[in-house]
């Protein structure tokens, strides 16, 4: 008998988009058999989108370029078959599900490819009833999409191509705009619908720890267009390739490597609950974290407050005889100088708490004041001459074609002069990195650009403090890396910054205080190491404790919160030593090429 072909083959498949010079994906040789699961990470550029559109059919059919080798989806070439006819054997859940919502009511949503194939109605409501179900979304089919949870609406999403019975589905950075029991919630969903229907998954994702909160058969690793690595997780994740190639691994394997005690495929390394922990490991590991200074921090200098929230309330009225209270008795200080996280679940009011910040809502009860004075009475131009407030979506603030317009734009409007504009736009293009691209259109960004252009526009104003919503959302970590780096330097200059995040890496990483929001209340006000080794305050909102958390408790080391601090110092030194080692190879560069310095051809 001829074995069944796989859902998916690729044989010395390359691609090259119409309007670039060079290819994006290059001699791809991948087969994935049906059934199985597969994440695929890469850094950004490194081809993953690319080859999801080729898998799903939108190359060529929305994205015209030149393909070479050999490409089977469901048996068929999807060149040939048609967008449509791969849409029924491919189901694709985009990163940001309001871009898939069609229909008024979640039932609408659901059933609208039904409608596009003209499936007769008495056949229409159970399968849509039955997608619903397989999502865990049935009880909210008469709702609004856009009035749903991030959570739900992806729910949503996923039922939106259940409902065509595909046999694959591809989830293109799933866990990028979720909070992390939503993105828990998520990977355990996918696994069920992995298991229950036997669909073969194919996830694209950057936090690859959340992922591996279940099991995976394979992961392929990307580069430069080309598949770098396909193995099985435990052979990636004790390779070091990950690292190698911009990805984050999990942190439970990053502290043991730091510890002087890697770990090995053999020890199933990808679950902090199941690695095979050696006695070697286990003291090392208890070593480490001993060998910590546990001095006092020296007492920082007594600064002045940037913000000081006093029982701010905040209540919404989306109708005449409807009101929802959304911040509820919030009391909080922010000093100048500082950088802190802002986490809690979706809804939890942490970006309706930057609002009021800024004056885009009132407040009902309370007091703000921005430095020392009331700002009661300010208004938002007054406001935002003190604070910055960059959207999660560039796109959202950017509106004029090109880099240094877009920048000098906010000046002009308070009316500076040209040449005090100028000398204005330069420096923040220096500041931000931009200063390569100040001729580029902005169209020509990639995202993490436009998010440094974004801040650059609010920066130029000269804010004393800086609001960032979500700022490395779907990002991976080489970029990451880079971004926070660049924040950090921000803050270095005397910049207040506030990070409204769902990263719990980035708030262990990268600040020292974090407050801590659930149902429109603050809840904690603490170092990220103790309220992300704290159950209760994790549970309350939403929270996940990382895998440091669970490595503590498995090498019987009763402080969960001294291992995860030895780790952010250790790492926060690593990271240090990598800026530092950056810097010199840029210096040495300029070296070599500033004239007068001797070449090789003159020396020959």
């Amino acid at each position: 008998m001829t074995p069944a072909a796989p859902p998916i083959e690729l044989i010395g498949y390359s691609f090259q988009y119409r309007t670039q010079s060079e290819p994006t994906l290059r001699d791809i040789d991948l087969r994935i058999e049906a059934g199985q699961k597969v994440a695929i990470v890469g850094a950004s550029g490194s081809g993953k989108s690319t080859l999801i559109h080729a898998l799903n059919g939108l190359i060529p059919h929305r994205y015209a370029g030149t393909a070479t080798g050999t490409i089977r989806v469901a048996g068929a070439d999807p060149a040939q078959a048609g967008l449509v006819e791969t849409a029924r054997h491919v189901g694709t859940v985009l990163q940001d599900s309001n871009g898939q919502f069609v229909g008024l009511t979640v039932a609408e949503d659901i059933a609208f490819s039904l409608e596009n194939q003209q499936v007769p109605h008495e056949q229409m409501a159970p399968r849509v009833r039955r997608a619903a179900e397989l999502a865990h979304i049935e009880h909210r089919l008469d709702a609004s999409p856009h009035n749903l949870s991030g959570g739900q609406k992806q729910r949503v999403a996923i039922a939106g191509v259940l409902v065509d019975e595909v046999e694959v589905l591809l989830f293109d950075e799933p866990l990028a705009n979720l909070d992390p029991a939503s993105g828990r919630s998520a990977v355990e969903l996918i696994d069920t619908l992995h298991r229950d229907l036997g669909a073969t998954v194919i996830i694209v994702e950057h936090r690859l720890e959340d992922v591996l909160h279940r099991d995976l058969d394979r992961i392929v690793l990307m580069d430069a267009g080309r598949i770098i690595a396909d193995d099985a997780p435990d052979q990636i994740i004790a390779s070091g390739l990950l690292e190698q190639h911009g990805i984050r691994p999990p942190l439970h394997v990053a502290a043991l490597r730091y510890a002087g005690a890697p770990v090995t495929a053999a020890q199933h390394p990808g679950s902090a609950e199941r690695i095979e922990l050696t006695p070697q490991q286990v003291e090392a590991m208890r070593t480490w974290v001993a060998r910590a200074d546990r001095s006092a921090p020296p007492r920082a200098d007594a600064r002045p407050p940037a913000l000081t929230l006093t029982d701010v309330g905040c209540t919404l009225r989306p109708g005449p005889e409807h009101s929802v209270r959304i911040l509820d008795g919030i009391t909080a200080r922010v000093d100048r100088g500082e950088m802190i996280g802002v986490l809690g679940s979706n809804g939890a009011g942490k970006s309706t708490l930057a609002r009021v910040i800024c004056g885009f809502e009132q407040t009902t009860d309370g007091v703000v004041r921005i430095g020392s004075a009331d700002a009661a009475q300010w208004s938002i131009a007054e406001r935002g001459e003190q604070v910055g407030f960059v959207l999660q979506e560039p796109g959202q603030m950017l509106s004029r074609p090109l880099i240094a317009e877009e920048i000098a734009l906010g000046m002009r409007a308070r009316g500076w002069d040209e040449h005090r504009i100028a000398e204005r736009t330069a420096e923040m293009l220096d500041v931000c990195g931009l200063a390569p691209f100040r001729s580029w259109p902005i169209s020509a960004l990639s995202h993490g650009q436009k998010k440094r252009v974004s801040i650059a526009c609010v920066l130029a104003l000269d804010p004393d403090v800086l609001i960032l919503d979500e700022p490395t959302a779907g990002q991976d970590f080489a970029h990451y890396t880079e971004f926070m780096d660049f924040l950090h330097r921000i803050n270095a200059r005397g910049t207040t910054v506030l990070l409204i995040t769902h990263d719990m890496h980035l708030a262990l990483e990268y600040t020292d205080r974090v407050l801590v929001m659930s149902d429109g209340r603050l809840i904690a006000d603490d170092d990220p190491a103790r309220v992300l080794t704290d159950q209760d305050v994790c549970d309350r909102a939403d929270l996940v404790t990382t895998g440091l958390h669970t490595l503590a408790q498995r090498c019987g080391i009763a402080d969960a919160h001294a291992l995860v601090r030895r780790f952010v110092e250790v790492d926060r030194a690593e990271r240090a030593r990598r800026r530092t080692e950056k810097a010199q190879r840029r210096a040495d560069a300029a070296s070599a090429e500033a004239p007068g310095t001797s070449t090789g051809e003159e020396e020959r």
